[in-house]
């Protein structure tokens, strides 16, 4: 089968499409035939730096396909499509993936919708309610809301909890997307500042819930945007991972609750039933059109250094597809 590897840590041109042998599934495991394959940042840290999340030679977390073989126990049906997060291996035309963590794709979807779907909801699901614990009404601010991530948590904040979505993004373009998919509030980081704006929104209050995938960089901004005993919930360091000259009173002051995430490191037994959960109350929101992936752009696999280039360049809006 063909795959994609990397020929050594660096940049986009060390990936290659290379021959590599089809996976056997083990007890409980499902052999998918993958139509279609997602980026994500976790496939560029994973390029970049042997010290990796996955220990599969071949990139790519998340798939959407038709199951090919099932293993000792699986209870799925051959020839179902489903799609899922996988261990890697996802960026190749066969990957193993755990029968807990498969979801089956709605007739609505195409195999690139549903392969857009896995791990940018999952996070944007578990880190709204599970670690944010937002509530019915309550306010909150989306960091990169035109991010595969944003988009998912714009829509479920708006569907699942009625939430007031206030949201940041580097282009007009991207924020009219954002308000198209619910946002209230669309703040251009590079044109306002985004914690004056929130405070104006909410009468000098702030927010309950922020969802920062920025880091250091808006450690100060953020802090004077989150509410008193306001949730903050730190899921990327896209602007720096060390906090110079921390006042820690200010933090005792707002009663802030701060929270640190990653999904793709997780255990198995964590994504199953996160998985189970987010299939149980929002599979039907994507049936009925509640809600949807986003799709930005749809590449061959011998294209994939151009899908990391394009994600490295911040130009997506919503997910970045490979078509196997």
């Amino acid at each position: 089968m063909r795959a994609v590897t990397v020929k050594q840590p660096g940049g986009a041109e060390q990936l290659q499409v290379v021959d590599y042998e089809i996976p056997t599934p083990k007890a409980g495991e499902l052999l998918i035939k993958v139509k279609a394959a997602a980026i994500n940042r976790t496939d560029i840290l994973n390029r970049q730096s042997p010290l990796g999340y996955m220990n599969n030679p071949i990139l790519g977390i998340e798939v959407s396909g038709i199951v090919e073989e099932a293993g000792a126990g699986a209870k799925i049906a051959i020839g179902t499509p489903v799609m899922g997060l996988v261990n890697g291996g996802g960026y190749a035309e066969y990957v193993v993936m755990s029968e807990e963590n498969a979801m089956v794709i709605p007739e609505n979807l195409s195999f690139e919708e549903a392969a857009a779907i896995p791990e940018v909801f999952l996070t944007a699901y578990q880190t709204l309610f599970w670690h944010g614990r937002l509530e019915k009404g309550e306010k909150v601010l989306i960091h990169a809301g035109g991010s595969g991530v944003g988009t998912a948590a714009i829509q479920l904040a708006k569907e699942m909890a009625s939430a007031k979505v206030l949201t940041t993004a580097g282009s007009d373009e991207k924020l009219a997307f954002c308000q198209e998919l619910g946002a209230d509030i669309c703040i251009n980081y590079k044109k306002q500042n985004f914690e004056e704006e929130v405070l104006q929104s909410t009468d000098q209050q702030g927010v309950e819930l922020i969802l920062d995938f920025v880091g250091a960089s808006y450690w100060e901004r953020n802090l004077k945007s989150v509410k008193v005993d306001g949730r903050w919930v730190l899921i990327g360091i896209l602007g720096g991972k060390v906090v110079e000259n921390v006042n820690l009173m200010d933090l005792l002051l707002k009663r802030v609750q701060i929270t640190g995430t990653l999904l793709t490191p997780r255990s198995d037994a964590y994504k199953a039933k996160l998985t189970a959960e987010f299939a149980s109350k929002a599979l039907t929101l994507f049936e009925n059109e509640k809600i949807r992936p986003v799709v930005d752009h749809v590449y061959s696999l011998t294209d994939i250094q151009k899908a990391h280039e394009r994600m490295e360049s911040n130009q997506n809006i919503g997910k970045i597809i490979i078509k196997i």
